[in-house]
């Protein structure tokens, strides 16, 4: 009994075993950082922006320049406002500047891109607190704010650039195009990228190798763009069996504009979508069909913002409804 019986004074001067208590999950992949997600979006950007250069040239370098230097300045000035540390090494801001780059018009004016980048590290991100804190992509609020200021300076048609490898600078795009004249573009140019268009939106094969490379890394949750995809095709499907005539298939509605792109590199933003495996494929969902409702029923065929910025204020209703259920929970 001596053996075992412990020493008050010893157990008082022991220290208390810290203990941290949080929810659940405990297990987490420890090298899934922000600055990790953040470049592998960057690569999986590469063939977008590779074919941006190799279609629009110069107009791609320009817009690239102007939005990523304007985000990075607009980010080290919101954080020196807030007497925040600087955090541009996350590239959250990087990333940012080159999807709010691709998102428009290679002939856009310079200060649109200026504009729109102070807009998106200001209202879209700094306003709520900075990254994680968003509740919607930053970089489709900056897109949406020069899109209704300078709407005549986002036209992307009616430019000439010589050094262009087509003639697709001086093209409307070719959802417009179908929605004025009725003229379907060939399937190869849009699977290719070789049309007009936001730098981004041309070429849905430079969109799906980085989309499925973000997916494989798992720095993009799957879920979002199958439902987004899904969505598309089922609507798309509808609509080329309501009009056969028209020329226009679910093909082209997959392939034409800004869906694989935004379903890829927009609407997985991991701040602004849902939480849950389910959320997520219901937040896809959401978003291809509103893109499919104003393709097909408003004058303004291009409506990937819209339908992710829409779908963003839609996130926390979205989290709730999917409330994963305990294990035995009645």
């Amino acid at each position: 009994m001596t053996e075992q019986t412990i020493d008050k004074a010893t157990l008082s001067e022991t220290p208390a075993p810290v203990i941290h208590v949080s929810p659940s999950p405990h297990l987490a992949d420890q090298s899934l950082t922000t600055q990790r997600i953040m470049l592998d979006v960057v690569i999986g950007l590469i063939p977008v922006v590779a074919m941006a250069l190799f279609v629009f040239r110069l107009y791609a370098v320009k817009q690239l320049a102007i939005s990523i230097v304007s985000c990075l300045v607009a980010e080290a000035l919101f954080a020196k406002m807030r007497g925040r540390e600087l955090p541009l090494k996350d590239c959250s801001a990087l990333v940012t500047g080159i999807i709010l780059a691709l998102s428009l018009p290679g002939p856009a004016p310079w200060y649109v891109g200026v504009i729109a980048s102070f807009v998106a590290i200001g209202i879209g991100k700094a306003i709520f607190g900075g990254i994680g804190m968003n509740i919607f992509n930053p970089a489709m609020v900056g897109r949406a704010f020069v899109m209704i200021a300078f709407a005549s300076a986002l036209a992307a048609s009616g430019y000439q650039d010589v050094n262009s490898s087509v003639d697709a600078v001086t093209q409307a795009t070719p959802l417009d195009t179908f929605k004025q004249t009725g003229a379907v573009a060939p399937l190869s140019a849009l699977f290719l990228g070789l049309t007009n268009g936001s730098l981004g939106e041309t070429s849905a094969l430079a969109c799906l190798i980085g989309g499925i490379y973000l997916c494989i890394r798992r720095s993009a949750s799957w879920e979002i763009p199958a439902g987004v995809i899904s969505a598309a095709l089922v609507l798309g499907g509808i609509a080329n069996l309501a009009d056969m005539d028209s020329g226009w298939t679910v093909l082209h509605h997959l392939f034409g504009g800004s869906l694989l792109f935004g379903a890829f590199f927009i609407a997985t933003d991991p701040c602004s979508s849902p939480l849950t495996p389910r959320g997520k494929f219901i937040f896809g969902l959401g978003v291809g069909g509103f893109v499919m409702l104003l393709r097909l029923f408003s004058g303004y065929p291009a409506g990937v913002m819209f339908a992710v910025l829409l779908m963003n204020s839609l996130t926390p209703l979205i989290n709730r409804w999917t409330i994963p259920r305990p294990l035995g929970a009645q």
